[in-house]
């Protein structure tokens, strides 16, 4: 029997789901598994991937391209997120407080060199 997912490492496949979403998935998760809120993120091919802290996510991010993951990946902090927000490369659903709660604590996200690596392999990926 295989090894269940925690709630707040859920995927959504849809049938059309691209391998790089997929990639692009489990990076998420594992770069915003510090997070003390449940974040939602909805990728370009319209798969929805949880990370954060279990239970059900107040807001969503939106990927509407997957260069926009690429930079949010290699550097995710608040500014690269308002950034790509501002240049309409992504957009937030729902409880914009929660977004805020998220932003904060991602002042002391620091992935590890291990993630950097895989987030940077990503970004060369086509």
């Amino acid at each position: 029997m295989g090894a269940r997912l925690p709630a707040c490492a859920v995927v959504r496949y849809t049938d059309g789901m691209a391998t790089s979403a997929v990639r692009a998935g489990s990076l998420l998760r594992r770069v915003f598994a510090p997070l003390r809120v449940p974040v939602a993120f909805r990728l370009w091919d319209g798969s929805t991937v949880t990370a954060g802290a279990a239970g059900v996510p107040a807001f969503t991010v939106v990927l509407p391209r997957r260069r926009v993951l690429r930079r949010l990946l290699l550097r995710p902090t608040p500014l690269a997120f308002g950034t790509a927000w501002i240049d309409g490369g992504l957009d937030l659903e729902g409880d914009l407080f929660a977004a805020m709660t998220a932003g904060q604590d991602l002042e002391g996200l620091r992935p590890s060199l291990v993630l950097r690596a895989a987030a940077l392999l990503e970004a060369v990926r086509p």
